[in-house]
């Protein structure tokens, strides 16, 4: 497949891709502050959670979010679809400048 044509099929799958976000999620547990909970046992402590978080940064400005259990595997599919659209942007990059060296090289 020449550079021409890889290209046009990249854009056609940019454009099928549908929400996507970007950042991280992370599984949190965490320890309370009520003396006695089962999460200060000193021999089988037992945190609470699992919490979900969504880390991200936009316009220089870091953020986090708690995401509700039920929202992960989305959150999870969203987060894919921005790497995805990150590696296609990437190779898309790539591919035209190396169709404007040849295009413009001196040589």
């Amino acid at each position: 497949m020449d550079i021409e044509q890889r290209t046009k099929k990249i854009k056609k799958s940019i454009l099928e891709i549908e929400n996507f976000r970007s950042g991280s999620l992370s599984e949190q547990y965490n320890v309370c502050g009520k003396p006695g909970c089962r999460c200060k046992d000193t021999e089988a402590p037992k945190k609470h959670g699992p919490y979900y978080q969504a880390s991200f940064n936009r316009d220089k400005k870091h953020s986090t979010m708690f995401v509700k259990k039920e929202y992960v595997k989305a959150i999870k599919r969203e987060i894919k679809n921005y790497e995805k659209l990150k590696g296609l942007i990437d190779e898309w990059v790539n591919l035209s400048t190396t169709l404007s060296n040849q295009r413009y090289s001196t040589k």
